[in-house]
């Protein structure tokens, strides 16, 4: 069994603790091991698909040139080639970027990438940055990140995915609970040998946010009536489109 939450902490309110992969100096083996966990936890997750039905359903609505989609914040990049990868499939005509801050994680993802015949092009870029007025898509998503800011930069990447977007932003992260809490727990020591994944995936639990909070963080964002859903395994997907 999970070990319990820190006496008189719980889990009602954010508690954000400095997570492993946020560390500068951590060893480049250890991170594309970890990178590695979260690719198998992600694919049973089934998160790439959960990001693929709203993006489907808009290309469906505005067919002729392919959709511009970019992720921010992408990691080790594989939810942008998974989605590349099942757009292809599904006949869906995309133009995939993604991009993240750190420069190792823009390598790893690349050679994902190239090694699964993904077309998808890779950048480094901060996803709290202002964007030029070009620097546009039709689809913004990111997963699993929001809940590593704190609130008010959590907040901004809201306002900035919504400056980004022409048509659509997508957030699919973690939920705070205890199911989601002892789900963590268990799913990282089974789908990953990785030391830092085990750390960090409860912690992640810990600092992410309730769905009303995120409802509420998104409509003072200026997403004006986003929706959100629960998905598989104790996550959020939310959801907003421009009029």
């Amino acid at each position: 069994m999970p070990p319990a939450t820190p006496a008189g902490q719980g889990l009602q309110r954010r508690d954000r603790q400095p997570e492993v992969m946020d560390q500068p100096g951590l060893d480049p083996a250890e991170h594309a091991r970890a990178l590695a966990g979260l690719r198998r936890i992600n694919g049973i997750s089934g998160l790439a698909g959960s990001l693929l039905a709203p993006i489907e359903a808009l290309a469906r609505r505005r067919p002729g040139a392919p959709l511009q989609v970019l992720e921010l914040a992408c990691g080790g990049g594989d939810t942008a080639i998974d989605l590349a990868l099942l757009a292809q499939r599904r006949g869906l005509a995309l133009e995939l970027r993604a991009c993240d801050l750190n420069p190792e994680a823009v390598t790893i993802a690349r050679a994902n990438a190239q090694r699964r015949g993904a077309a998808v092009e890779l950048f480094c870029a901060d996803a709290l940055a202002t964007p030029a007025t070009t620097d546009r898509a039709d689809v913004v998503f990111c997963s699993l990140f929001l809940h590593h800011l704190p609130d008010a930069d959590a907040e901004r990447l809201l306002a900035l995915m919504g400056q980004r977007a022409r048509h659509l932003v997508l957030v699919n992260d973690l939920i705070r609970s205890r199911l989601g809490y002892a789900l963590a727990w268990a799913g990282t020591r089974l789908l990953s040998r990785s030391w830092v994944v085990h750390t960090d995936g409860p912690l992640s639990v810990r600092a992410a946010f309730h769905p009303a909070e995120v409802l509420a963080m998104a409509e003072r964002a200026g997403l004006a009536g986003a929706s959100l859903q629960r998905c598989w395994p104790e996550r959020y997907l939310l959801h907003w489109e421009r009029a």
